[in-house]
């Protein structure tokens, strides 16, 4: 299957100025030759040429396209690589690929242009990842770790984790199969603790890291809190900037969650307008407020609404009281009115001056944008693996602690080290490749 020339449409089926059929195997530019009005054989690598695809049963001509030519091992895939510009139009391109396909190309599986590109060494298996991840990239913060991820930053995070276990390990069997060796230095649980102390000090960094990253790729699931009529939709559709949620004087407006998404500069807020959370004998209102209480366990932050027009009253305390300690930022919304009390942040909601909001969500997610903005781990299939790792390091510290024989303390040191590597996908089984590279489009 691997030495077969595979073929498909690498831009949406739709109409547009330009789409692009992909070859890629070591057919394909004789494949390619049979459709094209000049002979690729004799052209320069990194190259593009003009000319027409003609039908070669008819000979007649079907469109005028431009050609790029990619040799082997300098292309995406490390094969021979052919692209054909053609005009974009959903007839004219199947059209093209069909006569690809009617040369002797075969139709690529979903991602089978970007595993080939991992099996033929010029990717990792995290750039794989990565490529995948820009594709699917919905904010600045998203493409920009997809971009490092592209570049190799999860290898060049993980290699010297690898690079100082293998040396450990190969260190420990030497002292065991070869004990009469003198110029080879005697390891004993002693000097091998400190090693590993050292190597699960850095995966529990990276770990922490790590959650910076998450942060900036998925947002934060941001819940706005406060009694019935203090201001919650008004504050939603501030920050998305359209009439998103109900607004009206009229208390328990909002019954239902309401949700939106914004993204601002440091960080992607998925923001939920809850339900006004009071002692209430109607039905529907108690289901939106146990939806609110619910939605209040998973956030990650929350946004805490009080009216400054009025005093602040048992509900406002009991909010307060029922999230002390978490992440929360306190506003004092209305304050176009006279005010009767200010707790945190003055901002009034209905006049969209929410200015300091802004610039505290920003403030507080500084620091985990520039975290984000150097090396850390691309999703959570690598997290996962790190912390593997980390887990049969902890038990080795712990054998050590014990005095218990380097052999069998390798053992553990061996499952790091493999965990470490599959997130290279330098030990990954065929099973997992499949899994993943089947969640690309055709071309890609």
């Amino acid at each position: 299957m691997w030495n077969d020339t595979i073929a498909a449409i690498s831009t949406a089926l739709s109409e547009g100025a330009v789409s692009i059929i992909r070859l890629s195997g070591k057919e394909a530019v004789e494949i390619v030759n049979r459709l094209f009005s000049r002979n690729l054989s004799s052209f320069q690598p990194n190259t593009i040429h003009y000319g027409m695809i003609c039908d070669p049963r008819s000979g007649k001509e079907v469109d005028e396209v431009l050609v790029s030519l990619f040799k082997a091992p300098h292309s995406f895939t490390g094969e021979d690589v052919v692209e054909i510009n053609s005009h974009g139009g959903v007839f004219i391109t199947r059209k093209i690929l069909s006569l690809c396909l009617g040369a002797g190309a075969r139709l690529a599986r979903p991602g089978e242009f970007t595993q080939r590109a991992f099996l033929n060494g010029r990717i990792d298996l995290t750039q794989a990842e990565s490529v995948m991840e820009m594709i699917e990239a919905d904010s600045d913060q998203a493409a920009e770790l997809a971009v490092h991820g592209i570049k190799g930053s999860v290898r060049r995070l993980i290699e010297p984790l690898i690079e100082d276990l293998v040396e450990l390990i190969a260190h420990i069997e030497v002292n065991i199969d070869y004990p009469e060796y003198e110029d080879v230095e005697q390891l004993s649980q002693e000097v091998v603790l400190p090693q590993a102390e050292n190597l699960k000090k850095r995966m529990t960094e990276i770990l922490r890291k790590a959650e910076s990253g998450r942060i900036m790729k998925k947002g934060v699931k941001t819940v706005i809190l406060g009694k019935p009529n203090v201001g919650k939709s008004s504050l939603l559709n501030a920050l998305l900037e359209e009439d998103k949620a109900i607004v009206t004087e009229v208390a328990g407006t909002t019954r239902d969650l309401v949700e939106g998404t914004v993204r601002l500069e440091n960080v992607t807020l998925h923001l939920i307008d809850t339900a006004g959370i009071h002692d209430t004998e109607d039905r529907v209102e108690k289901i939106g407020i146990e939806k609110s209480l619910k939605m209040l366990e998973e956030a990650e932050l929350i946004l805490i609404l009080l009216d400054g027009s009025q005093p602040l009253d048992e509900q406002d305390q009991a909010l307060l009281r029922l999230t002390e300690g978490r992440n929360r930022i306190l506003l004092t919304n209305k304050q176009d009115l006279p005010l009767q009390f200010q707790q945190g942040l003055l901002i009034s909601a209905m006049n969209q001056q929410i200015e300091p909001l802004i610039e505290e969500i920003n403030r507080r997610y500084q620091l985990h944008h520039d975290t984000a903005a150097q090396t850390v781990l691309g999703n959570d299939r690598q997290i996962g693996l790190v912390q593997k790792a980390l887990d049969s390091m902890d038990q080795a510290i712990q054998e050590l602690q014990e005095n218990i024989e380097l052999d069998l303390v390798t053992i553990d040191f061996q499952n790091s080290y493999h965990a470490l590597k599959e997130i290279l996908g330098e030990t990954s089984r065929e099973d997992l490749l499949d899994a993943m590279f089947s969640r690309f489009c055709l071309g890609k």
